[in-house]
């Protein structure tokens, strides 16, 4: 887990290259009350809305990452990337097509009271916190959070895939969108 918790690139291609079946499947695409770090990363007032997307990350239909992603409430250069359906971000943020600036990754145990840790404790088994990670990216000056919580039920998948970190083959890479 701790691998996929520290990766640099894509994690949907990451999780892909385990000959799993990856998929995407949306839960929320809307305005959200922003958590206090949220807002000041933002540079809203306290108790501020943001627009927030969460999703679960699934192998063979196992949650093994929830990720909620966030900017300021109705951004035009964020809302249509945003607004996707069951496509991974991560396609659009990685693919080369955007120029866009990343910086670097953030790590931390979510606990309760956190928007990210209530996402992750509705999809898996409870738990006083789940690591965590946290990246802005910056297109046409507009920031947007990616923040990811990664599940226990991550590390059962990846001991019954294939190796993570072994480059895949083509004919094992199999998409759900």
């Amino acid at each position: 887990m701790r691998a996929c918790l520290m990766e640099p690139g894509s994690l949907t291609e990451r999780l892909i290259a385990t000959g799993q079946v990856f998929a995407v499947e949306p839960l929320l695409l809307g305005a959200s009350a922003a958590h206090p770090d949220e807002a000041v990363a933002l540079g809203l007032d306290r108790g501020a809305n943001l627009t927030a997307r969460h999703v679960a990350l699934t192998l063979d239909g196992v949650t093994v990452v929830v990720a909620r992603s966030y900017c300021r409430l109705a951004c035009p250069t964020w809302q249509p990337i945003l607004d996707r359906g069951s496509r991974s971000l991560g396609f659009t943020l990685f693919s080369g097509e955007v120029e866009l600036s990343r910086a670097a990754l953030e790590f931390c145990i979510v606990t309760t009271g956190h928007p990210l840790f209530e996402l992750a404790r509705q999809r898996s088994a409870p738990a006083a916190g789940y690591p965590a990670r946290r990246c802005r990216f910056i297109l046409d000056g507009a920031p947007l959070y990616v923040c990811e919580a990664f599940l226990p039920a991550l590390e059962r998948r990846l001991a019954i895939g294939t190796d993570i970190g072994a480059e895949p083959k083509a004919a094992s890479l199999r998409r759900h969108n």
